[in-house]
């Protein structure tokens, strides 16, 4: 993650120029990575909701789909809400470590000062607006999942090892990933907008029951969204 003030204005600068959505710092979603029943009395913790067996990975990218933070530990059944509430990551933003940055999640994630969902029913052009700028913006997380399994076959095809071993090798799997972004490498062909094992509805809305939480998203919506729709 960026840690510099100068490293977050740059991280943000990149972001808004996908879609003019503000003060994001990172993109976050879980993906599936397919392993082998592990055995024992825990096995069936790590079947997902698909039916396989699976570490489920969360991983935060910038938008040049570099991983900028990955946990991978969790058994395929946890809920990806509360992978985050238990990482370091979270900790991170409660304590305000990124200033007034955000992250952009999908419904399954509960909307917060720090991170911002999509509106489950937008009305105003304004909030039209700003769920376009969330969902293209947040894409570039889907965008990396793809890439990064392209460029890594097994990731997608299954692991059959050791849970230790398969975290091992997912987390190499990143940093070797991040090499190759750094380096301007090709990437793999046959990209596409969504990752493989996408489940549109996996989550659940989670993410639209917020409390007292949406106070920051419809400030964005009223000070940044409105004033676009009104240039326009």
């Amino acid at each position: 993650m960026p840690s510099t003030a100068e490293e977050i204005d740059e991280t943000k600068y990149q972001f808004y120029n996908i879609s003019k959505f503000p003060r994001c710092v990172g993109a976050i979603d879980c993906t599936h990575i397919k392993i082998q029943s592990p055995g024992g009395n825990d096995a069936e913790n790590y079947r997902n909701r698909k039916g396989f067996f699976s570490i489920n990975t969360q991983v935060i990218c910038n938008a040049n789909l570099m991983i900028t933070n990955i946990v991978c530990r969790w058994p395929g059944a946890s809920h990806d809400a509360n992978i985050f509430r238990n990482s370091n990551i979270h900790n991170k933003f409660e304590n305000g470590e990124f200033g007034n940055a955000l992250l952009l999640g999908d419904s399954g994630y509960g909307v917060k000062s720090y991170m911002m969902t999509p509106l489950a029913n937008p009305q105003s052009p304004a909030e039209h607006l700003y769920n376009e700028a969330q969902i293209r913006t947040r894409n570039v997380i889907e965008r990396c999942f793809g890439v990064w399994k392209r460029r890594f076959p097994i990731l997608s095809l299954g692991i059959r090892l050791s849970v230790d071993k398969v975290e091992a090798i997912v987390v190499a799997c990143a940093v070797l990933h991040n090499v190759a972004c750094s380096m301007s490498d090709v990437e793999p062909l046959n990209e596409e907008a969504a990752e493989d094992n996408v489940d549109p509805d996996h989550h659940g809305n989670v993410g639209n029951i917020n409390g007292g939480n949406g106070a920051v998203r419809q400030m964005l919506i009223t000070n940044h969204f409105q004033q676009l729709c009104n240039r326009n």
